[in-house]
Parts: structure tokens; sequence; C-alpha cells
């Protein structure tokens, strides 16, 4: 993270006025999946596990709008973020704390912890000028991890998107539907994806992805 953060939440300039929340000041928030369902008994039909499921609940998500041609904007935003803002179609930034997710030649999702979130748009409003647009999507959106060598097999089962290594390599990002609902799909490392889902379909499509990696042993992790 860039040293543009200060450590404390911080007010907003007279000229950049505008009413912003912090969604995880009091804890403890309920995510989009319950925990009787999260932690449901999956019943597989083999004694191999090849995929691990998990829900990455209550991460800090902000949508950006912004010109990608203006470099004052482009500069602005990887500067508080500390990385580059990716403007190339499909494509994502991450380090450690943050990912950046190119949506459209004028939109990206931020994802970042639930505690950075609040300072994040915060500095971000502080130091972006001009026409720019900052929603903080933080309670209608989840995200759910899926690893192991079978995830390709469940999200092949899941999706008509063509999600073979050479077409669908590490660090690329789409969005697409999901069985009856939709999805981003970010192939976030090797055996590894993320979806970003909506709160309202959360329930539905953890319950698909269960019943999709039962053959291949899923295992849902706490």
């Amino acid at each position: 993270m860039s040293d543009v953060l200060s450590p404390a939440k911080q007010s907003l300039t007279p000229a950049n006025l505008v009413a912003v929340m912090d969604q995880y000041a009091e804890a403890p928030a309920h995510s989009p999946i319950f925990d009787n369902l999260k932690h449901h008994v999956v019943k597989p039909t083999t004694n191999k596990s090849g995929v691990v499921m998990k829900e990455l609940a209550l991460m800090g998500h902000l949508i950006i709008r912004g010109n990608a041609e203006n470099a004052a904007f482009v500069e602005g935003v990887s500067r508080v973020l500390g990385l580059a803002l990716p403007t190339k179609p499909l494509t994502a930034e991450t380090n450690d704390v943050t990912s950046i997710l190119w949506l459209s030649p004028d939109e990206w999702l931020v994802l970042s912890s639930a505690d950075m979130i609040y300072d994040i748009e915060v500095a971000l409003r502080e130091k972006l000028t001009g026409h720019f647009s900052i929603v903080n999507q933080s309670g209608g959106q989840t995200v759910i991890e899926l690893t192991g060598v079978n995830v390709l097999d469940v999200l092949k089962k899941s999706t008509s998107l063509d999600v073979h290594p050479t077409v669908f390599p590490v660090g690329k990002v789409v969005g697409s539907l999901l069985a009856k609902s939709s999805a981003t799909y970010y192939h976030c490392g090797e055996n590894q994806w993320r979806l970003i889902v909506r709160r309202s379909f959360a329930d539905y499509i953890w319950r698909w992805l269960m019943d999709a990696g039962k053959e291949f042993g899923l295992v849902i992790e706490k």
C-alpha cells in the first residue's frame, strides 16, 4: 500500500465532500453465505479431494470508473493502491493484500481487506480530480475461491467459458454466466480461481458448486 493513505480514518476536504461510509466499522457483519450452509457437510462420491472451496468473506469491494486515457487518473489510482491500473482488457494486477480487476474500458474492481477499504476510498477521493466514480460494493458481493487439481472440471460443469489455461491463463478476468446466475471469473494462480458473485445469488452459487464438486471430492474450508 502506498504512503498516500494515512493511518487514521480521515475526513474529506470540502471540495470533495461526499458521504463515505465505512461498511465494516462495526463487527461482526454477516457473510453472504451463512455459516450453516458454508460449513454444510458435503458427501463426496470419491475419497480423493480434488477441489477445496472457501468463501473469502467480508472483503472490501470498490468499483472505480474513470478514463483510462487520462494519465492523471491512471497515475492517481496506481499511486494510492501501489499497483499499476490494468488498462489491457481482461487483465488484473495484484499484490499480497489488494487486487485490481479490469471489468470494462472504464471500470475496475478493487478487492482488498475489510480494514483497508475505507481508507482506500478516502485516499482515492482525495487524490483523484475531474470526472470519476467510486462505489463501495462491499455489502453487495462476495468471493468464492476454488483450488485444486479438479477446479477446471467443476468450472466446465458450471459455465460455457473456455477455461483451458491456453485460453484463460493466470491473471485473466472475465465476467460471464455461472449456472443460471453470473460471476466474474479471476484465474489468480495455478489451480486457483476466484469467483466474485452478487450477494443475492451467493447462496445459489455455493449450493451449485457443492453439488458440482461432489464427484471430485470437494472439501469446504472454514
